[in-house]
């Protein structure tokens, strides 16, 4: 089953007051004209960050074509939201500090959530939602989404990607080969700190067998890989792939990739996924994706591409309940990246606001309408 969703937003009739708060650095903003399911749900939330360890992981940065494959332990950063309980009289809110495009640049942004709250204790488990960005990109680009979905109930975790970051950013073997790898890892750490003995915060407080997955762009990519979409033989050979065709591991013709397909992910949004026009699928990989999909994408995206390219995976993908919400004109920043923070607009001689901004759309207009489609998804 298929369906379409178009939305058609003009410049001229964008809210004024859009820009305006945007520029205030805030990733909270859900305006009047946003449908209904962007509002916020019921829960203040809180925010913690945690540091985590994937051991022997392959180090494709330092693994050679001519030489053995090396392993590391490879280092995750996260950003994790969460329905809290906050005391009687406490303020809902607080900031962040984080990098930006431009890694020279800093910025603060302003959301719901409060630092380190205490986690809800209902008895009641929420189910989980991963997050995973571009190449480059950082755990807070989709902070917006991470903390709207928060309120309504999930527990939301969003990834810093090694080597993938800004100011982390090196080769894109490694954004090519680890990408899954890494979204299947915090399922399985998140699922390990949530269990009832771990003494964690997060122990009792999540269900990791009702798990979906958010990836924009390159975190786009590793979704649909990892909900059944497996790579083509020909991605192997790939100009920038990694060595050792080791993209095979994760290929439609390994079983063993797909004996490994992960049932606790029930559902997924891929936006501005990238790889379909560089042949990193074919129909018999598209038909492994079964697992329910919401495609998003920016009809001029000039990265991904639309016809060939999210259009084609959305019309590739057979066997799935699958569905396309398409932003008209919109480039590759379609709904994904929160707003440009206020100290890159003001940046002299700063590239960095292309990267959040689009030339049409109103980004917070994009982000509300993300939420709210989001929110049905998941929701259903």
């Amino acid at each position: 089953m298929r369906h379409l969703i178009t939305v058609l937003w003009l410049a001229a009739l964008a809210l004024a007051a859009g820009p305006l708060l945007a520029q205030q650095n805030r990733i909270d903003v859900v305006t009047p004209s946003a449908p209904e399911l962007a509002a916020h749900g019921p829960h203040p939330i809180g925010v913690r960050t945690l540091r985590t360890v994937d051991p022997q992981r392959v180090d494709v940065v330092n693994t050679t074509a001519e030489g053995p494959i090396v392993r590391y332990d490879r280092p995750l950063t996260l950003e994790v939201w969460y329905p809290a309980a906050l005391p009687p009289g406490t303020p809902a809110g607080g900031t962040y500090r984080v990098i930006t495009r431009d890694p020279a640049l800093q910025a603060t942004l302003h959301g719901q959530a409060v630092r380190d709250a205490a986690p809800l204790t209902t008895g009641e488990t929420f189910p989980l939602i991963i997050i995973s960005h571009g190449y480059p990109g950082n755990r807070f680009l989709m902070g917006h989404l991470g903390e709207n979905l928060a309120t309504k109930g999930y527990v939301t975790v969003s990834i810093d990607h090694t080597d993938s970051t800004y100011d982390d950013q090196k080769t894109f073997a490694s954004t090519l080969y680890h990408r899954p790898l890494d979204q299947l890892f915090v399922l399985r750490e998140i699922a390990r700190l949530a269990a009832p003995s771990s003494g964690h915060f997060l122990a009792g407080r999540v269900d990791p067998a009702r798990t979906g997955l958010v990836g924009y762009s390159m975190g786009g990519y590793g979704v649909l890989n990892v909900i059944g979409g497996g790579f083509s033989a020909a991605s192997e050979a790939f100009t920038a792939a990694p060595p050792h065709r080791l993209l095979g591991e994760r290929g439609a013709m390994n079983p063993q990739y797909r004996d490994g397909l992960d049932s606790r992910i029930k559902a997924a949004v891929a936006i501005g996924p990238w790889g379909m026009q560089g042949g990193f699928w074919d129909a018999e990989g598209l038909r492994g994706i079964r697992t329910p999909v919401l495609f998003v994408a920016g009809s001029a995206d000039d990265v991904s591409g639309y016809e060939r390219g999210t259009r084609a995976l959305y019309e590739g993908a057979v066997n799935a309940e699958r569905y396309l919400l398409t932003f008209l004109q919109a480039n590759h920043n379609a709904a994904a990246p929160m707003p440009a923070p206020a100290e890159v607009i003001g940046a002299t001689g700063s590239t960095a606001f292309a990267h959040y901004a689009d030339a049409v759309w109103d980004t917070v207009r994009m982000n509300n309408i993300l939420q709210h489609f989001a929110t049905a998804h998941f929701d259903r």
